[in-house]
C-alpha cells in the first residue's frame, strides 16, 4: 500500500513556519519539524526551499484571491464600498493575529525578492494578478462617477496594493491598526475620494 503524500501538510506548516521566520531564517528542518514530518519527505516534493517558498506563496495567494472575491464580487454594495471592505477584512485578520504577522506577498517582496530571481519574477506575476479585479472595480466607480477619474483604473489599483503594503509594514512594527487606520482615512478622502 502506497503511503499518503505530506505534501500538503507540509506546505501548510511550512507557510505559518515562513509567516513566523521569513524565508530566510525558515530552514527545511524547521519545516519539516512543524509539518511532522520527516526531512526527507520535503525533499521529495521540493526540488529545493526557493522552489518550496514559490508553492508556499502560491499557496497564500489563492486565499488572498478568495478575500478579494468575497469583497469586490459583493455588487449589493457600490464599487467604492467593495474597496474598503476589502481593506477592512484585511485590518480585521491582522487583528486578529495581534497585529504580529503582516502579509506574506509584502513580506517576500522584502525578504526573498533580491535573493531570488524566481521568486522576483513570481511576485511580479502575483501583483500583476492582484492587481487586476482592483483595476475593474476602481473602473467601475470612475464610470459611476463615484471616484476621479484622474489617473487610470491600474495606476490607482497599484497606488493602492502597493501603499496598503506599506501601511501593513508599519503596522507590524507598531503592532496596532493605527498605520491601517490612517491609510483608509486618507486614501478615501482623496484618492479615492466620494465625488456622488
Amino acid at each position: 500500500m502506497a503511503r499518503a503524500s505530506l505534501r500538503d501538510q507540509i506546505l501548510q506548516a511550512g507557510l505559518k513556519v515562513m509567516f513566523h521566520k521569513g524565508y530566510i531564517g525558515s530552514s527545511v528542518r524547521d519545516i519539516a519539524a512543524a509539518a511532522a514530518a520527516p526531512q526527507g519527505s520535503f525533499t521529495n516534493h521540493f526540488r529545493s526551499k526557493e522552489v518550496f517558498a514559490r508553492d508556499v506563496l502560491d499557496l497564500y495567494f489563492d486565499h488572498v484571491k478568495t478575500l478579494v472575491a468575497q469583497a469586490l464580487g459583493d455588487t449589493s454594495l457600490t464599487p467604492r464600498q467593495r474597496l474598503l471592505r476589502y481593506l477592512d477584512i484585511i485590518t480585521a485578520r491582522l487583528e486578529a493575529d495581534s497585529f504580529a504577522r503582516g502579509c506574506l506577498i509584502g513580506d517576500f517582496s522584502l525578504e526573498a525578492a533580491p535573493q531570488s530571481e524566481m521568486l522576483r519574477e513570481r511576485l511580479v506575476a502575483i501583483f500583476v494578478e492582484w492587481r487586476a479585479p482592483f483595476a475593474a472595480c476602481i473602473a467601475e466607480a470612475q464610470a459611476a462617477g463615484e471616484i476621479s477619474d484622474a489617473f487610470t483604473p491600474d495606476d490607482l489599483a497599484d497606488f493602492l496594493l502597493s501603499s496598503w503594503e506599506g501601511a501593513i509594514l508599519r503596522m507590524k512594527v507598531t503592532r496596532t491598526a493605527e498605520p491601517l487606520e490612517r491609510f483608509k482615512q486618507i486614501v478615501f478622502a482623496t484618492i479615492l475620494k466620494d465625488r456622488t
